[in-house]
């Protein structure tokens, strides 16, 4: 049996970075604007902008796994990648979808470090779907200490439980490109913000 469950995967560190920056920048912004309020409006376009784009980068990033397909949240754009599209998962830099399509990386779900993987305990390796094995071993980007391997066992789990539904038999694409999303709105408050950024240090 298929699960019908929506699992949205995003890393930890990413998500508390981003919230780390927002604290910090806001928390600058009011104690500057106690002791100068007018020179602290010369700062929010710019500080607006580096939590903008930490959120972008960090918080919104994610890899999210249906019945239908599995959508990469990019930082810019939004990638929809039907599961019969869908050839290989490989995990040597991040989390990559080698599709009908073309090859996809999400980028809420780089491959762990060289020393993070060196010290990952024994069990990191374990327990995980079978194809991710390749000749009885799994690379480091397929340990479950990194947020490629932890994303790449949702993806696979799913993928295996489709192709033993007999689901992934006689794949058919339903268009000739993914459907991809743009995100419009973050791109032009980024670029706003710049623009104000640089407007108000000239004029300042």
């Amino acid at each position: 049996m298929v699960s019908a469950d929506v699992v949205e995967y995003r890393p930890r560190f990413g998500r508390g970075l981003a919230v780390g920056v927002a604290v910090l920048g806001v928390g600058g912004l009011v104690v500057s604007a106690v002791t100068d309020w007018r020179a602290t409006l010369t700062f929010v376009a710019p500080v607006a902008l580096v939590v903008l784009w930490v959120w972008a980068a960090y918080w919104r990033p994610a890899v999210i796994v249906s019945p239908a397909s599995v959508e990469l949240r990019n930082v810019t754009r939004t990638i929809e990648l039907p599961w019969p599209t869908i050839e290989r998962v490989d995990t040597r830099y991040a989390l990559t979808l080698h599709t009908a399509y073309g090859d996809y990386a999400a980028w809420a779900a780089p491959a762990p470090g060289r020393a993070q993987a060196v010290r990952a305990p024994k069990d990191a390796g374990q327990n995980l779907p079978e194809s991710t094995y390749r000749g009885g071993t799994v690379g480091s980007g397929d340990l479950m200490v990194g947020a490629s391997g932890q994303a790449a066992a949702i993806v696979r789990a799913r993928w295996e439980e489709l192709r033993d539904a007999g689901l992934l038999d006689d794949p058919r694409l339903e268009r000739g490109r993914p459907r991809v999303r743009w995100h419009v709105a973050t791109l032009a408050a980024m670029g706003v913000l710049l623009a104000a950024s640089v407007l108000t240090f000239t004029l300042g």
